[in-house]
């Protein structure tokens, strides 16, 4: 049976073809991802689609239809006629029906008929319409033979040609005919792959899904649109407000922040951009800051969110860099096929010359062939050249976007004209290049997206949610009365300071600890009785009218701080201001400038005290040292050794230095005339003998040594002749000169906690004496002279070694604190009862010794104890 004769496509794959939607899938990325792709990109997808469709049409057509039709080509038209006179007698072979040269020449016709389409492309002939017109042909026979011969014969059986056929398509016919299809689909692929590879992998797509997925909560989130609303109309009427230092601040809040220009956000509400409402009334918008609780803690944890992924995804700048790369590739991709696939398009073509070199099984040397695809690929090559074209020059600019700006930085500058949230920060590395490529979707996303890394709208937010929990009655239920009898607020680590704290205008003291973002608004001139407040590690910003407020009636000020930076610059222009704290480090070590140079603004400043490190008293407090009654300086251990200021503050009449180090009395006290009250707590001094000196303080009266390594008291002591009060407690005394005895008009005498083993005698010449402590030494007997200080209030002798109280202590009427714990009694002296004011609360002495009291006695010791103290209440 006759068969077709066509040599069929070369590269002939299986089976196993994927098909286009299992290639397409390739260039499948998250719908969700779509604001990451450029109107290039998306464009560069749809050209890939376009030539993934172009190569997977030529590829079916070459499956199917790629077949080349070759003729010998006679080697002398002699020859030929030769061959035609001697045909009659040709061998026919076997199994070729046809027996003439008009048969022959029918046959060849009808393959060469079947086999080009180009002549007839509109019918094309299957294998059946071929077979039924070889049966036309043969049952013509009779008749064709009648007819005279046309064309030449050729002398080639069927096979030979199907043999010829298939030599010739992989001889005669260009490599890049028979792979262009293949060639396209991988450089398509490659293309798409190119295209989506930072989606993938897995180092740029964890950042990106977090990107989006944050991007698209910011752009959803309630916040966003209450916040934008709130200071397009806030701040249109209330851009009055200031903070000290020329910041614009909303009526109830300041900004952490410098504003642009005040007046840029009058006009914001007819800017482009955000479409804010200005129909709506400003009466309307104290109901925008309603906001759900369940809102408020999304926007809170949203703007953790955000803080997080730009500290994680700033740090570099790898998505950058494969985009970059993925385009320089896709660039050279375009050049490299642009460049070879030009020189192989006029290689196409549909007659091609083939010498199979076998001669010894055709006869003939040449062959012409027709290739029936060379038509439809030469077009479906010139349409993919054009697409790569096209496709080139997107990518060439996509290059020239990536390189005209910097991308590696984005600049809010826009939305802070626009939102009135001036503090928003410019980012940088991928953060910054993730959002220009949502600028090539839409640039409002960005814009709502910025909303969320500013502090004044966290702020914002917090102070929201913070004046929802914190009403006027909570607040109301957490003011106390400190031991001042003043009523006080304390308020503990939280975002911001509560508006209804305002509210509350009989306070007395405020104390704000650990509030970072603490603001003083204008409304806290209400509170006419407030004139005291506490800073710790509170940076609090105020208002220009609060801070009027302040100054004029603010009397006492605590700062806790943990550098000198964080004191608030109005600190030092308080000019009302009576006393100033100062807790924090002040070393000019860690600091070149002590931060108290601005003191000399304080006119009225009586106190300072500085709880700090100091290496030496700051010269900058002699700015304030004219006026200054009290200074106090607790060093934490650091030696204190430069005290020559001390000299200049000639109205101090209380000075405290306490835990600074110090070996000796400083020399400086000396030339302060005024000085009443001197406090040497928790130094290191062992001696006193500078003691004489203190004659020439005619005003010192309290003399605190206490907490020291003092072994004895110099008896020029009594040269300090107006001394009322001297504190020796916690040292190293193993007895009492007569010399402190002589101090006529001491009322206080502190020697607890020290080795003394005797009181002298001459105690009784202390006629004045109020308080006398001896409690932690080595003291048996009380002499009888003790008894004549009749003027003795408070009297602590516990944990000593006395075995017996003389019957005389009931001369002592006017003792109303008696302390015996600790010692070797066995019985208390009846005579007690005689002390009128003494009662069971100021005595303390353990309870079997109570019991040996008479009952009279007790009786005496506990009367009137709950009417004292009913009336006391």
């Amino acid at each position: 049976q006759l068969k077709q004769a066509g040599g069929g496509g070369g590269a002939q794959p299986g089976s196993g073809m994927f098909t286009l939607a299992e290639v397409a899938s390739l260039n499948d990325i998250q719908p969700t991802y779509r604001i990451l792709k450029p109107w290039w990109d998306v464009f560069m997808d749809y050209l890939a689609v376009v030539m993934l469709m172009v190569a997977i049409f030529a590829g079916t057509m070459q499956l199917t239809k790629d077949q080349v039709v070759c003729l010998p080509v006679l080697q002398s038209a002699v020859n030929s006629k030769a061959q035609s006179s001697i045909s009659g007698n040709a061998d026919v072979t076997p199994g070729f029906e046809a027996t003439t040269d008009q048969d022959k020449g029918m046959a060849m016709r009808t393959v060469s008929f079947e086999s080009a389409p180009t002549i007839t492309p509109d019918i094309p002939l299957s294998r059946t319409t071929y077979s039924q017109l070889q049966s036309t042909v043969s049952n013509q026979e009779p008749k064709n033979e009648k007819q005279d011969s046309s064309g030449r014969k050729t002398n080639l059986d069927y096979q030979q040609y199907v043999f010829i056929n298939q030599m010739c398509y992989h001889l005669a016919l260009p490599w890049y005919s028979k792979y262009f299809p293949y060639l396209a689909l991988i450089h398509t692929i490659i293309l798409m792959v190119s295209s989506n590879f930072w989606f993938k992998y897995p180092k740029t797509c964890s950042k990106i899904e977090h990107f989006v997925s944050i991007l698209g909560k910011c752009f959803e989130s309630p916040w966003t649109t209450k916040a934008l609303s709130e200071t397009a109309c806030e701040d249109s009427e209330e851009n009055k407000q200031r903070l000290t230092g020329a910041q614009s601040l909303p009526k109830h809040v300041s900004t952490s922040s410098d504003e642009g220009s005040p007046s840029a956000s009058t006009p914001m509400i007819t800017k482009t951009g955000f479409k804010f409402s200005a129909e709506k009334p400003v009466i309307e918008v104290p109901s925008m800051t309603i906001l759900d609780k369940k809102d408020g803690e999304q926007a809170k944890a949203l703007f953790e969110k955000v803080r997080k992924f730009r500290a994680h995804v700033e740090d570099s700048d790898l998505i950058y860099k494969l985009y970059v790369v993925q385009t320089v590739i896709k660039t050279v991709k375009f050049i490299f096929i642009l460049c070879y696939t030009a020189n192989f398009v006029n290689e196409i073509s549909f007659e091609h010359n083939c010498k199979p070199k076998v001669e010894h099984l055709t006869g003939y040397k040449e062959f012409e062939c027709t290739h029936n695809m060379a038509y439809m690929l030469k077009k479906l090559l010139i349409s993919y050249i054009s697409l790569i074209c096209v496709y080139g020059f997107v990518c060439l600019y996509t290059l020239f976007w990536l390189f005209r700006i910097p991308l590696k930085e984005y600049s809010f500058e826009k939305v802070r004209e626009e939102s009135s949230f001036s503090d928003i920060p410019d980012v940088k590395n991928d953060f910054a290049f993730l959002l220009h490529m949502v600028d090539q979707y839409d640039q409002l996303y960005s814009k709502r997206f910025g909303v969320f890394l500013s502090e004044v709208s966290e702020n914002k937010l917090r102070e929201i949610s913070l004046n929802h929990e914190w009403t006027f009655e909570k607040l109301r239920q957490h003011v106390s009365r400190n031991a001042q009898d003043k009523q006080e607020l304390h308020l503990f680590m939280l975002s911001g300071v509560p508006d209804a704290v305002f509210d509350l205008t009989d306070l007395d003291v405020l104390k704000l600890e650990l509030i970072p973002e603490a603001k003083i608004p204008a409304k806290i001139s209400q509170m006419t009785n407030l004139q005291e407040l506490h800073l710790c590690h509170c940076p609090a910003k105020v208002e220009q009218t609060a801070f009027s407020f302040l100054r004029d009636n603010l009397r006492c000020l605590h700062v806790k701080f943990t550098d000198v930076a964080e004191i608030p610059a109005w600190v030092y222009l308080l000019k009302n201001l009576r006393e100033l704290y100062l807790i924090g480090n002040l070393n000019s070590e860690n600091n070149k400038m002590i931060g108290l140079e601005s003191l000399r603004e304080l006119r009225h400043l009586k106190i300072l005290h500085v709880k700090s490190n100091l290496t030496k008293v700051p010269t900058n407090i002699t700015d304030v040292a004219p006026h200054l009654t009290k200074l106090v300086i607790h060093n934490d251990g650091t030696k204190l050794v430069v005290l020559n200021s001390l000299k200049k503050m000639m109205n101090v009449a209380e000075l405290e230095l306490q835990n600074c180090e110090l070996e000796r009395i400083p020399h400086a006290i000396f030339s302060l005339s005024n000085l009443q009250d001197l406090d040497l707590k928790s130094n290191s001094i062992r001696t006193i003998e500078e003691v004489i000196s203190f004659q020439h303080l005619k005003r010192l009266t309290c003399l605190k040594l206490w907490h020291n390594k003092i072994v004895n008291i110099p008896s020029s002591i009594t040269h300090v002749k107006n001394l009322e009060s001297l504190y020796l407690s916690n040292n190293k005394l193993e007895s009492l000169p007569v010399a402190v005895f002589s101090l006529q008009k001491l009322r206080c005498l502190d020697v607890s906690y020290n080795s003394i083993a005797a009181i002298p005698m001459e105690i009784g010449l202390l006629q004045n004496l109020q308080h006398l402590h001896i409690t932690g030494n080595k003291v048996d007997i009380l002499p009888k002279q003790l008894f004549k200080c009749v003027k003795l209030r408070t009297l602590s002798l516990g944990q000593n070694c006395i075995t017996s109280i003389p019957d005389k202590i009931g001369q002592l009427v006017q003792l109303t604190h008696l302390e015996l714990k600790g010692n070797c009694l066995d019985r208390l002296p009846a005579m007690l009862g005689q002390c009128r004011l003494l009662r069971k609360s100021g005595l303390v002495v353990e309870d079997h010794l109570f019991d040996t009291l008479p009952s009279e006695v007790k009786e005496v010791l506990n009367q009137d104890t709950s009417i004292t103290f009913a009336n006391g209440i």
